[in-house]
């Protein structure tokens, strides 16, 4: 056997393998259990030559290492080059998500009003002033009209301060009896801090018809808060100013921590603020075309942040927007 002709051609095939199959079967031909050399590494019976034989497997092993290391490489750059892999996408399956905890609020309570007999409408996020303002009999000089409480669009466009509007254009579009709940986003030039953001939920209900008093209202919104807080709570209604209810109350529930004894929690009251509500002020009958001594109603406005945090205990509203998981899969 020509040891020397035998490496030469051992070395070039390595050096032409341009795959890491090719540079495989070199190292099978030249370097397997039936290769040439080992065949002949069997035969050797002096010192001499068996030195002279494992010099040249070294070699071509050596050859062979070097010639899989670049390839190896070659291939990574090209894959990197050529293949993109998105390093966000999760690992190891998907994980099946749920509705956002303000969703679920707002499902809740439609399908508490629905259960009552009421529609669930609609409305305008953009509202013109007639319909955010002056159909709710807020004066010329109220706060809310300024632009420094609420975003206008131009001198007569704004985004909706309150779901309210919905209200009067329902009226204004049907006669009595009206029975509505209607929930969405409403705007406000907030500065954002624990308790407040500049976009936020809430939900309003209207009932309209012949007849309907104040008691009317307590036992709706006592069994709404029921619903939502537990029916071992208890609730309680006082008098209040709302420019687009007369009378006006605000609903209050039983401290969830100590249950009406008083603790920090409730300012040592033992009640927790929900929301307003009261009786329609007849001005908005007037406004839609509807005769206030024929037809009376109640309406409410509440907050589903609000709700949501007071139902589950926590301090800032601002964690509800932050999509932290570790706080939205608690719900």
């Amino acid at each position: 056997m020509d040891v020397e002709a035998l490496e030469q051609a051992a070395l070039a095939a390595v050096a032409a393998a341009s795959s890491t199959d090719e540079i495989e079967s070199a190292r099978v031909e030249y370097l397997g259990r039936k290769s040439e050399l080992k065949l002949a590494l069997r035969e050797v019976r002096d010192r001499e030559t068996g030195m002279t034989l494992n010099a040249v497997r070294e070699r071509i092993e050596s050859a062979v290492d070097d010639r899989e290391a670049e390839l190896a490489r070659a291939e990574l750059d090209r894959r990197l080059l050529e293949e993109r892999v998105d390093v966000t996408l999760p690992v190891g399956g998907y994980e099946r998500g749920h509705l956002h905890l303000i969703t679920q609020i707002r499902r809740e309570v439609e399908d508490v009003f629905l259960g009552l007999g009421y529609r669930v409408v609609d409305g305008r996020e953009v509202e013109s002033t007639r319909y955010n303002f002056d159909g709710l009999n807020f004066p010329p000089g109220h706060p809310a009209r300024s632009r420094l409480h609420s975003l206008f669009v131009d001198d007569d466009t704004v985004l909706r301060t309150e779901t309210s509007p919905t209200q009067i254009r329902t009226m204004e579009a049907e006669q009595p009896p009206i029975y509505i709940v209607t929930l969405g986003r409403v705007y406000r030039r907030d500065t954002p801090d624990a308790t407040h953001t500049p976009i936020f939920h809430q939900v309003e209900g209207l009932a309209v018809d012949e007849g309907i008093t104040l008691a009317d209202l307590e036992g709706t919104l006592d069994f709404l808060l029921k619903a939502l807080f537990g029916q071992e709570r208890r609730t309680e209604f006082r008098t209040h100013y709302f420019p687009f209810t007369e009378p006006s109350i605000e609903a209050y529930v039983s401290c969830h921590v100590c249950d009406g004894a008083g603790c920090p929690v409730c300012r040592h009251s033992g009640w927790i603020e929900v929301g307003g509500a009261g009786m329609v002020e007849p001005k908005l009958f007037e406004f839609v075309g509807y005769d206030p001594e024929r037809y009376t109603g109640f309406a409410f406005g509440w907050g589903l942040e609000r709700i949501a945090m007071l139902r589950h205990e926590f301090p800032d509203l601002r964690e509800l927007w932050r999509n932290d998981l570790r706080f939205s899969r608690q719900f």
